[in-house]
């Protein structure tokens, strides 16, 4: 037996499973309409991100509340949302059930409906039925429906509460982290503010290394090299001055030049000589 839900009504649910179908008539400038659902706990918020099923992301990580494919159903269209409702986590209270519109708001969709079906059942007969219209026309998010716990099972209210704002204020309002930054227009100017932040994050540049200290070594080949000191005195007698040691890679200077010989120097007459007899 099919329940005709109104607004505000709710059912008992006896299935282990439940398979939310919402069906609308495609044409012309109607919206095309997709199918959600949010596990939100005690306190009718989501636990995390991952508790927001939808378009983009069709399966929870639990695998236990899923968005099956659309379908064509004669001249209606129709998307699903299948929960296992006896599996899931005791921190889920309850799954909402939710529609939102690509293009234009739900004026535009007339017949939208929201079915319940036993999953179990692949042909049966839906167990509750609800006619979901728009209040002022603007919406373009809907909650069609919400499942929740009562008494250790599980039963289907009719909601039909809509948002303006889409499928971003559905989801805000039960504690999604929406990304609603813009990107800046960049027009090639710097922004005063933004240059001093980067200036003052900028670190200094570091100094520049000092040059290594170099050893004393031996002689530096290639330049003069000092007077090495001269030895103890040897007293007694005049010490030699001694010359300093050849520099390498340069010319040494020539020795000065000893004074030419006098042309009338004459040996002495040799002494007497000794001849043998």
């Amino acid at each position: 037996m099919t329940h005709a839900m109104l607004k505000g009504s709710n059912v008992p649910l006896d299935a282990m499973a439940v398979r939310a179908v919402l069906r609308w008539s495609p044409g012309t400038g109607v919206p095309d309409v997709d199918a959600s659902a949010l596990l939100l706990g005690h306190d009718g918020r989501v636990r995390s991100d991952e508790d927001f099923v939808f378009y983009n992301q069709p399966r929870h990580p639990s695998g236990l509340v899923r968005r099956l494919p659309k379908k064509h159903v004669g001249d209606e269209l129709t998307d699903t949302v299948e929960a296992n409702l006896t599996a899931l986590d005791p921190s889920v209270d309850q799954v909402v059930l939710a529609a939102s519109s690509d293009g234009a708001s739900f004026q535009h969709v007339t017949d939208l409906r929201i079915l319940l079906y036993d999953a179990a059942a692949a042909d049966g007969e839906p167990l509750a039925a609800f006619d979901v219209r728009p209040e002022t026309g603007e919406e373009t998010a809907i909650i069609c429906g919400e499942l929740y716990r009562r008494g250790g099972g599980w039963k289907f209210r009719a909601v039909g509460q809509g948002y303006p704002t889409g499928l971003d204020g559905l989801a805000t309002a039960f504690g999604i982290l929406v990304d609603e930054t813009e990107e800046a227009v960049d027009d090639g100017t710097p922004d005063a503010s933004e240059g001093a932040t980067v200036a003052a994050e900028r670190p200094l540049p570091p100094p520049p290394p000092l040059p290594p200290t170099q050893p004393a070594a031996g002689p530096a080949y290639g330049y003069p090299q000092p007077p090495l000191p001269s030895a103890q005195p040897q007293y007694g007698y005049p010490q030699p001055v001694s010359s300093p040691r050849p520099a390498y890679g340069y010319p040494q200077p020539a020795a000065a030049a000893a004074p030419a010989p006098d042309p009338n120097f004459r040996l002495p007459p040799m002494g007497p000589q000794f001849i043998r007899p």
